[in-house]
């Protein structure tokens, strides 16, 4: 089993470029589904994620080739089916469901079941295409839907869901009439798809806000020019914390700032000097982290995915810092790792009490999640001595050549395995 090997207590300092959104890149190749014809997608992050949803696209019958564009040809689907072997490795795959249906009037899709982060269930997307005229059957962990002619709908979300919004937006463009949906999410990676969308020959109003209004089309088309997915802000957030945990100076680039507004907030509450330009944002801080309270939120909100690794620099700040964590239930997994580290942290409920520590201690951690592993990483960058991350799975599903990207900025981290220590890694102590 794969780990990652960090000696902390080097300020990290340079410049890193930031990868395609994997938020955003899961949606849109499921989108490639609506429409026959070559897509071809730039800035497609090389992550376990994207593979795993190239390999569904592939099972359904799209051919696909992997170059500086990915280019995916729908023209043909043999299979209306996402079986389960994929789904339990990638929840996501579960974006396929709105779009086989549309496209062929049915869709057999696995129940994606629960997650270490909370159970996430699909009855908010069920809700929505059962609105547009679709008929579904829950049977040996599946659901099996049928729809003969999709029809325009109002739609009322009980909750903000993101994958539910893509999925009934992506069912709804080909529907007949007028849909409208409210208490839509708004993250910038559902603006994304719809864009991707809109280029296709989709009609779309409302991006951004919590309605979206959406007449139907008759059919889509491939776009003959390439798509490129917008700059993941997960991924820029990282890196900015791991600057502020450090005490470094780091500029992330080829990013959109204004997605960014929420995390850069906390990080200035935090002591951090910020410098925004056009598509690049540089970090700096050279004094104490200081305390913060923060609550997540959907966007424009607090992002839950920045929350572990915000946790992670709270720990070592002067005082006294509250998290709550209100999108999903199970989020706090993260903490018990990071106490091996050192930390000090309370949970009652969706709440953690943060008490900040002069330092953390290097020790052997085990991520439960993405975003989780990545706030073990941070933690590690700024603990003293030798921190070992286990279960790198995890982070390879969102995070492309972090150890390079870390490493070019100063940090000392290696990728290895269970009794080999690298070369490299032994070399630089």
């Amino acid at each position: 089993m794969d780990k990652l090997l960090i000696r902390g207590g080097v300020p990290l300092h340079g410049k890193v470029s930031i990868s395609g959104a994997k938020n955003a890149s899961l949606p849109i190749l499921a989108a490639t589904l609506l429409a026959p014809g070559e897509h071809r997608i730039a800035n497609l992050p090389e992550l376990v994620d994207t593979s795993f949803m190239l390999s569904l696209l592939g099972r359904i019958g799209c051919a696909s080739l992997v170059g500086k564009d990915v280019r995916i040809d729908a023209s043909r689907i043999a299979y209306c089916e996402a079986p389960y072997d994929i789904v339990r490795k990638m929840r996501a795959s579960v974006l396929v469901l709105g779009p086989l249906l549309a496209r062929c009037g049915e869709a057999h899709v696995s129940l994606p079941g629960g997650c270490a982060i909370g159970v996430r269930p699909v009855d908010q997307h069920l809700k929505g295409l059962e609105a547009l005229g679709c008929r579904f059957e829950l049977e040996g962990g599946y659901v099996h839907g049928k729809v003969d002619r999709l029809r325009g709908a109002e739609v009322d979300f009980d909750m903000v869901t993101v994958t539910g919004t893509e999925n009934v937006l992506m069912a709804a463009v080909l529907a007949e009439g007028t849909t409208v949906l409210r208490n839509a999410a708004r993250e910038p990676e559902v603006i994304d798809l719809g864009q991707f969308l809109i280029g296709m020959g989709a009609k779309i109003q409302g991006l951004g806000t919590s309605t979206l209004v959406i007449e139907g089309v008759p059919a889509l088309r491939a776009s003959p020019k390439p798509y490129s997915i917008l700059p993941d802000r997960i991924e820029a957030g990282t890196y900015l914390v791991a600057g502020a945990i450090t005490g470094g100076d780091v500029t992330i680039e080829g990013v959109r700032p204004d997605d960014l507004q929420p995390t850069l907030h906390v990080l200035g509450q935090a002591g951090c000097d910020i410098e925004v330009d056009e598509s690049s944002v540089r970090l700096r801080r050279s004094g104490p982290i200081c305390a913060v309270d923060v609550d997540t939120q959907p966007h424009p909100g607090f992002p839950t995915d920045m929350q572990a690794q915000v946790m992670a620099l709270l720990c070592l700040a002067e005082g006294t810092s509250h998290i709550r964590e209100n999108i999903f239930e199970n989020r706090f997994m993260h903490v018990s790792e990071l106490l091996r580290l050192g930390a000090r942290i309370d949970i009652a409920g969706n709440l953690a009490t943060v008490y900040g520590q002069p330092m953390l201690k290097g020790a052997t951690v085990m991520a439960t999640d993405l975003r989780a592993s990545a706030s073990l990483v941070l933690g590690g960058l700024a603990a003293e001595g030798t921190t070992e991350v286990l279960r790198l799975y995890h982070l390879d599903r969102g995070y492309e050549r972090l150890e390079e990207k870390l490493g070019a900025l100063g940090a000392r981290v290696a990728r290895g395995s269970e009794g080999r220590v690298p070369a490299a890694f032994a070399a630089a102590s």
